[in-house]
């Protein structure tokens, strides 16, 4: 960790790059050398498209438990016991699904395009491909 005095941060022609505080001074940290190298190789990875893939993946995974927590109150379980809340959750999960069946289009019309996210905009951008599916990255 650096720590700069007030009287040696105050006249220094780049503190504006450095902080947004206009009275205290700036303390800088400095993680480990493992730990940064860590960081510059994780990020690096972050760049190539077969992260980008495993990414999609967790993206549509993260959407569809966010819709249990917050659309279906499924951060709280109505009984207790481990049996109870099984079935509260595989009865929500059917649910769920009959929700998903009953707003497809009927048999032989074609199901109308949802708008792209924020994410598969920025692969688009990039000329990274969509996958349509998990079963894409299984071996």
């Amino acid at each position: 960790m650096a720590r700069f005095t007030k009287c040696q941060c105050q006249p220094c022609p780049v503190r504006a790059q450095c902080t947004t505080s206009r009275e205290s001074a700036r303390n800088a940290g400095f993680p480990p050398r493992e730990l940064r190298d860590l960081q510059v190789r994780v990020r690096a990875e972050q760049q190539t498209s077969d992260w980008h893939a495993r990414y999609a993946v967790r993206s549509g995974v993260e959407g569809t438990v966010n819709e249990f927590a917050h659309g279906h109150g499924m951060r709280r379980c109505r009984y207790r016991g481990h049996p109870k809340a099984h079935l509260q959750h595989v009865f929500t999960a059917i649910a769920v699904n009959i929700e998903r069946l009953s707003a497809l289009p009927p048999t032989g019309e074609t199901p109308p395009h949802r708008p792209a996210t924020a994410f598969q905009n920025f692969l688009d951008q990039r000329g990274i491909p969509r996958l349509k599916s998990w079963r894409a990255l299984s071996p």
